[in-house]
């Protein structure tokens, strides 16, 4: 038996060590169940000391996953906002599909927040290793009673287009003074760190809904969403003008300075 044990151990690969088996035969007696004793001692010795190998334990490489985002998103052009605004952090920004990560997420969270996590956390468990952001934002109109809100994506169905979308609104809105069409964007941001910790960030633009739409700078809900100090749709301005009073610019600012704060510290706040 025991020249079997030996036999196995011979060669036997130990972190970045091999097993010597004559060195090991010398300095240990191996007996039933008995503990590795030093061979010179006497079995009913008072000190039988387990014996401590000289092998140097195997530590694994410590992983440095902080090089990479992963914005759960498939739409582009909140992505370039993202590079836009993350630029300084000299990390990698990458999509879900740039990812190789393809879900069907069910957001149905009652807040912006809840469905920002929900988004960040089922992408993190498809790619544990990296940092990844998610964002939900909506228009909330007051003289609609805060529609559409939550559903501002889902509103009048997924597949519809904005161009459909907004003329609908124009069209409930119809004989609204401007003072009574005070409405705002709301952004809230999620973060999901590699060790699975998460916050959320959230940014608000106040404004209204014009009469018309206009500009082609924007997307979405842009065109009649009129901010006053531009007296101008946010379609209308330039990405450096959107993203400095922008609910994405906002939301997305207040995650930076958080993120770069815990990617100094290693993913620790």
């Amino acid at each position: 038996m025991r020249g079997q044990r030996l036999e196995v151990l011979k060669g036997e690969d130990y972190g970045d060590h091999k097993v010597d088996v004559e060195e090991f035969q010398s300095f240990l007696t191996v007996s039933g169940d008995q503990k590795a004793v030093r061979k010179e001692e006497s079995p009913d010795s008072s000190d039988l000391r387990p014996q401590t190998s000289h092998l140097t334990p195997h530590t694994p490489k410590e992983r440095t996953p902080m090089n990479k985002i992963i914005f759960a998103t498939g739409n582009k052009n909140k992505v370039r906002e993202c590079h836009e605004i993350l630029a300084d952090l000299g990390t990698e920004i990458i999509s879900m599909k740039e990812a190789g990560i393809f879900l069907d997420i069910v957001e149905d969270g009652k807040t912006f927040e809840e469905n920002a996590l929900i988004k960040a956390r089922a992408v993190h468990a498809a790619a544990p290793d990296s940092i990844v952001i998610a964002d939900d934002s909506g228009l909330c109109i007051d003289a609609l009673n805060g529609e559409p809100g939550i559903y501002s994506a889902r509103y009048l169905g997924e597949d519809t287009s904005y161009q459909i979308k907004n003329q609908k609104i124009l069209e409930r809105l119809d004989g609204v003074p401007e003072e009574k069409r005070s409405a705002r964007f709301v952004c809230a941001m999620a973060v999901v760190m590699p060790d699975g910790e998460d916050f959320t960030t959230r940014g608000v633009m106040e404004g209204y809904i014009g009469d018309h739409a206009e500009g082609e700078n924007g997307f979405g809900y842009d065109p009649i969403f009129f901010v006053k100090p531009y007296d101008c749709s946010s379609a209308v301005l330039s990405p450096d003008e959107k993203n400095a009073i922008s609910h994405r610019g906002k939301a997305m600012r207040a995650m930076r300075e958080r993120l770069k704060e815990m990617i100094e510290n290693g993913g620790k706040r």
